[in-house]
This record gives structure tokens, C-alpha cells and sequence, in this order.
């Protein structure tokens, strides 16, 4: 059999990379502080509208919302990128849901337990385009990779997926978390290559 036929053999993942991102079988930790120890009994989160609370969840809530299973890739701005990753938790729109609101304001700053922020434009977030992750390839997610939950937005560089996550804070404007104040761009598409600030 000629190798002109064999269109099986074509490594096609490159067209599922965006500029200058390079595919890797591993899935490396990166965080900007030690990880933190998280139990489940005590976890909680925390809805918010600025400082007015919305609603919280216990572990035992959150687990009893709905759940979803998805396959997604995802990318960091250091360069690399992971393939069909699989995840299974609660998306946005279901925690929108339960607590019985529509989103009072563009924004949201994403808080974990760790002190991190990050900020989201509610339209990154909805629609399907989001979720609360609790499990990765069909085990409880580790808690270097964010466990015992954490945010997930594949669509996005992947440090706007916050890690160890316990509280969405609703904001009237975008407001900069941990590394949009350090330079990092304030929406971050991998696809538009929004690594930093000045790139447009």
C-alpha cells in the first residue's frame, strides 16, 4: 500500500494547535505558590456580587448539581498543549441555575484558596464554555492539579482555569487578577495569541 493512501497515519493535531503551541502527552503543574491542603469537609463556594453573597455551597451541594462530562484541549501560554483532555463537574450555567440568578454584571474575578484571582468575561463562562472541575480523566481531580475542584475554561489560556477554586465574584468592571497586574493580557485566547498585555 502506497503511503499517499494511508490518510489514517496523517498526524492531524497540529490543526487543533494554536500559534506557536506545542503538543505534549503530559500534563505538567504549574501554580504560583506550594499547593494547598484542601479537604473536602470544610470546602466551600462562595457566589458573589461584589461583596454581597449570592449563594454558597457545601461539598455535599455542589456534588449533588448537576454533572457533565466533557472532552476538551487545552493550552498554557508557556507554549505547551494537551489533547482531548477529559474532565467531568458542574457547569456555569448549572451553578447559575441553582442559585437562581442571571448574571448581574459582565465580569467575574475567580478566587482560590491559595490568595490567586483571575478575571472572566461572563460570556467566556456560559453557554456550555465552562465548568467547576472535579474529576480528570475519570478519577477525582489531584490536588496539584487544582483539586478538590477548579475552575475550567479550555476556550482560554489555561491560567484563567484557577486552581483549588472557592468563590465567583461578580464585578461591574473587568477588574485585573494575579496575572493580568503582573502583565498578562486580560482575556487571554490562545488562538489570538493574548499572552500579555500589549498583545492585540
Amino acid at each position: 500500500m502506497s503511503s499517499s493512501s494511508r490518510v489514517d497515519d496523517v498526524d492531524m493535531s497540529a490543526e487543533r494547535l494554536p500559534p506557536r503551541q506545542v503538543s505534549t502527552r503530559k500534563f505538567p503543574v504549574m501554580s504560583m505558590a506550594p499547593t494547598p491542603s484542601l479537604d473536602t469537609s470544610d470546602w466551600s463556594l462562595a457566589l458573589r456580587n461584589g461583596v454581597r453573597p449570592i449563594k454558597r455551597w457545601d461539598w455535599a451541594g455542589f456534588c449533588a448539581l448537576p454533572r457533565q462530562r466533557i472532552v476538551r484541549d487545552i493550552h498554557c501560554v508557556t507554549r505547551w498543549s494537551r489533547l482531548d483532555t477529559a474532565w467531568e463537574g458542574v457547569a456555569l450555567d448549572d451553578l447559575l441555575a441553582d442559585a437562581g440568578i442571571a448574571p448581574p454584571s459582565g465580569f467575574v474575578l475567580a478566587h482560590s484558596a491559595d490568595g490567586y484571582s483571575t478575571n472572566l468575561r461572563i460570556d467566556d463562562l456560559l453557554g456550555g464554555r465552562a465548568m467547576i472541575a472535579t474529576h480528570y480523566d475519570g478519577q477525582p481531580l489531584p490536588p496539584d492539579h487544582g483539586g478538590p475542584a477548579r475552575l475550567l475554561v479550555p476556550h482560554l489560556y489555561f491560567w484563567k482555569s484557577a486552581k483549588w477554586l472557592t468563590g465567583l465574584q461578580f464585578t461591574a468592571r473587568d477588574e485585573a487578577g494575579f496575572w493580568e497586574l503582573r502583565g498578562y493580557h486580560m482575556r487571554g485566547d490562545p488562538w489570538r495569541e493574548e499572552r500579555f498585555a500589549d498583545d492585540e
